[in-house]
Formats: structure tokens, C-alpha cells, sequence
């Protein structure tokens, strides 16, 4: 896996429903190369539209999103800078019920990699994440632990350089949600990758090396985490 990138985010504001919802207001702040970031704030505050900004999921009104000092919308296909670029971890895991562990971490490969070509890595991720032994597995039969193990595995299927995580412990035990924390920082120190993730857990923004807090739709706070190994 390629080194994380770094991000800019300078002056960005978003609104729904005809300018009567401002979910974002003047946002900026930046993101070094392998560096962890927590978004924190309550319901409503934005942490979500930053993130689906951040993965071109959607688009700013105003302001400028850059990618390795590339503004986001001269990055080509959204769909194609997902594929190549981004990791999505979903607090629902979003894994398909009728599908083993090994072909839902497959999903991302398809059109991308041969059949044999798939099937080496999505064993590669789960052995790499401690789930070898559920390959063929379905979602039901999986802890939540294991359900959010398989989705960080898909979430690293095509080796992406920026991984971004909704809530990644949200649904889980205490024990459960630190295994998994745990995990994401192993993976920033193996492979250097930028993460950014949004928590309302403050044992989670504790593993981030910075937290951005989000009021209204502006960050109101920011502070660094715990000095890291």
C-alpha cells in the first residue's frame, strides 16, 4: 500500500434544502501524509457531510478540497477516485447478508481484478485483520466485532491511501470497539495511511493524533492527541 496523501480543506461551506440547512460553514483545516484525525461533534453538526465531501460523495457549495494539492474536482470520475484513492468504513458495515466474509471483501475488486487475483487478496485482508478462519462465513454468523473487521478488510481492498471511517466503534462493546481502534492504527503504522474518522467516542478520538470538534457546522475546537510511538 502507497503512502497516505495529504488534504486541504480551505473555506468550505455546504447547504440543503435550498439554503435553509447549513451544514458547513467556512471549514478549513488540513491533514498531513499518515496522519489519524477525529471528527467529533454532535448530531447534526456536520461530521458526516465532511466525510461524504471528503470521499466525493458529494459536493461543496463553496470552498476548495484538495488531494495532494489537487483541488477534488480535477481528480477525474468521483466513482474513479473512490476506487483508486478511498476507503469507505460504514458504522451499519453495509455488508451483503447472502455474500461469505470473503466475497463481501471482494465487492471493491470487481472489474479490477481477476477472479484468482480477488480471491488471494480478500484472504490476504482477513488474515491481515485476524478473520482467515471466517473467509466462508456469511455476515449473520459474525459478531459485530467480526462484521466490522470484514468491512475494514473491504475498505482496503484496492490498497487505498485515505481511509474514512463513520463512526467505527459505534455499534460495538468497549472491548470489541478498542480491538478495532487498535487495528486502524496498526494499519496507519504498516502502510502509512491517512485516516479520518468520525466518533462521539472520546476512547476512539484518544487514538486519533488530532481531534477537530464541530459545532453548527464550524470547528470550534481543535486539539492534538497522544503522542504516538
Amino acid at each position: 500500500m502507497s503512502a497516505g496523501c495529504a488534504i486541504t480543506v480551505a473555506g468550505v461551506r455546504k447547504s440543503f434544502e435550498d439554503g435553509r440547512v447549513r451544514a458547513l460553514r467556512d471549514v478549513s483545516f488540513t491533514v498531513d501524509p499518515g496522519e489519524i484525525v477525529a471528527l467529533t461533534g454532535a448530531s447534526g453538526s456536520g461530521k458526516s457531510t465532511l466525510l461524504n465531501l471528503l470521499g466525493a460523495l458529494d459536493t461543496p457549495d463553496a470552498g476548495v478540497i484538495e488531494i495532494d494539492g489537487r483541488p477534488l474536482g480535477e481528480l477525474g470520475n468521483p466513482s474513479t477516485y473512490r476506487a483508486e484513492t478511498v476507503g469507505f468504513i460504514f458504522q451499519s458495515h453495509n455488508l451483503l447478508p447472502t455474500l461469505t466474509a470473503g466475497e463481501n471483501v471482494q465487492i471493491p475488486m470487481f472489474g479490477r481484478r481477476p477472479r484468482r487475483g480477488r480471491e488471494a487478496r480478500a484472504k490476504e485482508l482477513l488474515r491481515e485483520v485476524g478473520l482467515e478462519q471466517r473467509l466462508s462465513a456469511r455476515p449473520t454468523v459474525l459478531s459485530g466485532g467480526e462484521r466490522q473487521r470484514v468491512a475494514i478488510a473491504r475498505a482496503l481492498a484496492n490498497e487505498p491511501r485515505l481511509l474514512l471511517a463513520d463512526e467505527p466503534t459505534g455499534a460495538l462493546d468497549s472491548v470489541t470497539g478498542e480491538h478495532v481502534l487498535d487495528l486502524l492504527e496498526r494499519l496507519r503504522r504498516t502502510h502509512g495511511t491517512t485516516i479520518v474518522l468520525v466518533t462521539n467516542d472520546d476512547d476512539a478520538a484518544a487514538h486519533a493524533d488530532r481531534t477537530l470538534h464541530l459545532l453548527d457546522g464550524a470547528i470550534r475546537a481543535a486539539k492534538p492527541g497522544p503522542a504516538q510511538p
